[in-house]
């Protein structure tokens, strides 16, 4: 009984370092500035009839191994004030055909298909 809460104590120790180190959903880099990474995406975030292009599906790829910061990228303030409409956006790694992308993930109002 005593290792268990050993080892509980130490993630909470981990997960309060984490916390207090300032790392957000995309680490130490806030959303704003993961979401110039997705630069040539922003026509395909827009439209959803817009073919991504290959470097877009790339960092969206990139970006979703961690779906937090995707989807805290794909609301954005700079994605908001760039004219990123999130219900387009979040439809991006499904047209990308990514076959491990985070499906039925919940994103702020938006769930990704």
């Amino acid at each position: 009984m005593e290792a268990p809460m050993k080892y509980i104590l130490v993630l909470g120790v981990l997960l309060f370092l984490g916390i207090a180190d300032g790392t957000g959903e995309c680490g130490k880099s806030s959303p704003d500035q993961e979401a110039f990474k997705l630069v040539p995406c922003a026509g395909a975030a827009m439209n959803v009839n817009t073919t991504p292009s290959k470097s877009c599906c790339l960092q969206v790829k990139k970006l979703g191994q961690n779906p937090a910061c995707l989807c805290a990228v794909m609301l954005s303030n700079i994605a908001k004030s760039s004219g990123v409409k999130p219900e387009v956006a979040i439809t991006i790694p499904k047209r990308c055909n990514l076959a491990d992308r985070p499906v039925g993930y919940q994103c702020g109002a938006y769930t990704l298909p």
